[in-house]
């Protein structure tokens, strides 16, 4: 029997059409609790989401601000000595 619900990463993102970008982050970070990434990744995920900060739609700047911090966190969490 096969499904034809929607399965992995995309089965988090809402499937109206007006959903923002912001409102598509946000559904998937709802469902993320833990991973583990190099620290380069992490460095680059944070340029990639600074360029959000700004962005026009009130959703995506308190998405990305929220994702931008967490990643910062992550990576000064991860620095030698600690």
């Amino acid at each position: 029997m096969t499904s034809t619900q929607p399965r992995g990463i995309g089965s988090l993102i809402p499937t109206r059409t007006q959903a923002t970008p912001g409102e598509k982050a946000a559904a998937q970070l709802l469902h993320l609790r833990e991973a583990t990434v190099p620290v380069p990744v992490l460095a680059a995920a944070a340029e990639l989401i600074a360029a959000h900060l700004e962005d026009p739609d009130p959703a995506t700047r308190e998405t990305a601000g929220a994702v931008h911090a967490r990643l910062l966190a992550a990576i000064e969490d991860a620095a030698p000595g600690r």
